[in-house]
């Protein structure tokens, strides 16, 4: 596991950089043709949403 050191206001604006990306993420998946790109890209998306709920709770914890 990989440990990085976070400022509260480098917590926030990573966090809406994931948020911003997301949006942008899911109307990509539904713009795709490609089978293997749509799940590489929903595979992206699985990760961010399981991070940003980790930023959460270490923004809270600041």
């Amino acid at each position: 596991m990989a440990t990085v050191e976070l400022d509260k206001k480098e917590l926030e604006v990573l966090k809406e950089i994931l948020w911003s990306y997301l949006g942008d993420l899911r109307f990509e998946i539904a713009d795709t043709d490609s089978k293997d790109w749509r799940d590489y890209l929903k595979d992206k998306e699985e990760v961010i949403k399981r991070v940003i709920p980790k930023l959460e709770r270490a923004s809270h914890s600041l």
